[in-house]
């Protein structure tokens, strides 16, 4: 089978924090008077698995795209039942998520949980808006236990005003929240383990405080992590416009693209690879393996790694996330 370019039919959760914005923003079609949290674009897992949208295996899972092609997608040998690597996710964040922490790599299995490093990329802000990430200088583990017992753990927490195209990178452990005023592409490691801090005294959709998790949470804190910065490595010139490298990790690689109206973007995969292409703002249109696939913004596509090549067209001026495994 010839695999192609692949666009998925985003999955839509409520959550107690969200909103209306990726309607206005991206043009969702989200369901009539939900607050919707997060789109999840591309992914495969037990919680939602995402539907191919467009050409000949429209219909078809993610999850039976692994189980039957995984080799081909991925570039390598895939174990039975192995899952899609990366979750991808838009988040609008109208109000302040919970407190909360993922667990680390070298904790989860003991607390029953998967390990969850992820990358923000802030596409909109509000004036004003902000994220709660690592710890202020100073702050124990004694201290943040004590401040959860009186509600006043957000104090522990350092904070950073968010503009639009400012990015974070979140490795397991690193306690955060994003804060309300946030749109946000959120490319991770496939695991959805939460665990909370404290969520501001509000109830759930079910009309229900919503449930703490103060044990495995302070198991997973890394009580070293104190003012963890913004990316901030400056953009260079690139054959389309220009490059900016935002996480060189294990799990992922990530640039960003501005490209003016009418270029070209180069695919710079590795042989033998896959790569994400994700539309901030304009519009993108992909063609291999005898498929065209336009991709507006908030959209992504799978270049899967049967794909040997494709050409990627740009209309008007655009900015893209690039994801691509670690070399």
């Amino acid at each position: 089978m010839s695999l192609y370019p692949l666009t998925f039919q985003p999955i839509f959760k409520e959550r107690v924090w969200g909103g209306r914005n990726l309607a206005e923003l991206f043009q969702k079609s989200l369901p009539p008077g939900a607050v919707i949290g997060e789109s999840w674009e591309i992914t495969d897992r037990p919680e939602g698995v995402s539907v191919i949208a467009q050409g000949p295996l429209a219909g078809k899972d993610l999850r039976w795209l692994m189980t039957h092609h995984g080799a081909e997608v991925l570039g390598r040998a895939v174990a039975p039942g192995e899952r899609f690597p990366w979750l991808i996710k838009l988040l609008d964040c109208n109000d302040d998520l919970s407190l909360q922490v993922h667990p680390p790599a070298s904790r989860a299995e003991e607390l029953r949980g998967e390990p969850k490093t992820e990358m923000w990329y802030f596409a909109d802000t509000r004036p004003g808006a902000r994220i709660y990430v690592g710890l202020r200088p100073g702050v124990t583990r004694e201290e943040f236990t004590r401040r959860i017992a009186d509600g006043s753990v957000a104090e522990c927490f350092h904070v950073h005003e968010t503009h639009t195209g400012d990015v974070m990178f979140v490795p397991s452990g690193r306690v955060h929240a994003l804060g309300g005023g946030n749109v946000v592409f959120e490319i991770q490691q496939n695991s959805d383990t939460t665990y909370r801090v404290f969520d501001w005294n509000r109830v759930g959709l079910d009309g229900k405080p919503r449930e703490l998790h103060i044990e495995p949470s302070l198991a997973s804190i890394d009580f070293t992590d104190f003012q963890p910065p913004l990316v901030e490595d400056p953009a260079h010139p690139h054959p389309a416009g220009s490059r900016r490298p935002l996480v060189q990790h294990a799990l992922f690689h990530i640039d960003e693209l501005q490209v003016p109206a009418g270029q070209t973007i180069p695919d710079e995969r590795a042989a033998g690879q896959p790569g994400l292409l994700g539309v901030v703002r304009g519009g993108i249109t992909v063609t291999g393996g005898g498929v065209s696939v336009p991709v507006p913004a908030g959209g992504f596509v799978l270049l899967p790694a049967a794909l040997e090549s494709c050409r990627i067209e740009v209309g008007e001026p655009t900015v893209v996330l690039r994801v691509s495994p670690a070399a």
